[in-house]
């Protein structure tokens, strides 16, 4: 009877490690979104950007109850540090280079640079940062006037240590063009407390943000026909775990049947 114990329990064993490695396959998911619609020339305005638009709505499709900062509550030349509510995934410090710029609606600019909703954006020719009250998964954004001087956003996420995404954005077009960016970790670990954003070609090429959305773990959900649906973890596992209870069973049968009968 000790074997069978035994044997039972390294069985179990083996089963518990299969079901979280299946599951550490499903989870740890690295998504990227990115669309761009490139500009006119730094004097003028892009009327409309689908592409980008397109990648934000994939984006939001992932999330649920996400807050999102447009700058319209700073005044313009606000400079860091700048604090920052995003509702329910906290708060947030905007450190590092740039200031609030504001440019009416409709308005043209003069160097390329202007915001994607309401009259104001966060101008920066070098790298700034946000620091998070909690982990976050998910953190999207527009940008504009990218890379007419050769510039690309390098987006660093930080848990401990670095990940690094440079944006795959076109360089040395004409100004003006508007691009969304966005990334969602599905893997607890992978959450981040830190997003710095980095440029390329600092100093000479100057970028423009708006409309930054982030969002905690929770607030991540999966297509589920066509419907957002919340990442039910426990559900992924079912189908292991009934898997495993069987096979532990089906071996308990076949051990006993092979006990000498006293």
């Amino acid at each position: 009877m000790r074997k069978l114990t035994h044997r039972l329990a390294v069985i179990a064993l083996a089963l518990s490690l299969t079901v979280f490695a299946a599951v550490g396959v499903v989870q740890a998911a690295t998504t990227e979104y990115f669309g761009e619609d490139l500009g006119l020339g730094e004097t003028t305005r892009l009327s409309s950007w689908p592409n980008a638009e397109a990648a934000e709505a994939e984006f939001l499709s992932r999330l649920t109850g996400v807050g999102t900062e447009d700058f319209e509550g700073f005044a313009q030349g606000n400079s860091t540090p700048l604090a920052i509510d995003f509702g329910v995934a906290g708060t947030a410090t905007l450190y590092g280079n740039g200031y609030i710029n504001s440019l009416p609606a409709a308005t043209d600019p003069s160097f390329g640079r202007y915001p994607t909703s309401g009259d104001k954006y966060w101008e920066a020719s070098s790298s700034f940062w946000i620091e998070f009250s909690q982990p976050i998964a998910a953190i999207g954004f527009y940008a504009t006037d990218i890379g007419d001087f050769n510039g690309q956003v390098v987006v660093e996420l930080e848990n401990g240590g670095t990940r690094s995404y440079t944006i795959d954005n076109t360089v040395g077009g004409a100004g003006g063009s508007v691009l969304f960016y966005g990334i969602i970790e599905d893997d607890p670990a992978l959450q981040f407390t830190k997003v710095t954003f980095g440029n390329t070609a600092p100093g000479v090429d100057y970028f423009g943000f708006d409309d930054f959305t982030i969002g905690t773990l929770t607030q991540v959900v999966t297509p589920v026909g066509g419907t957002a649906q919340p990442i039910d973890r426990l559900a992924l596992l079912a189908p292991w775990i009934a898997l495993g209870a069987a096979m532990i069973a089906g071996a308990a049968v076949h051990m006993r049947r092979r006990l000498p009968q006293s």
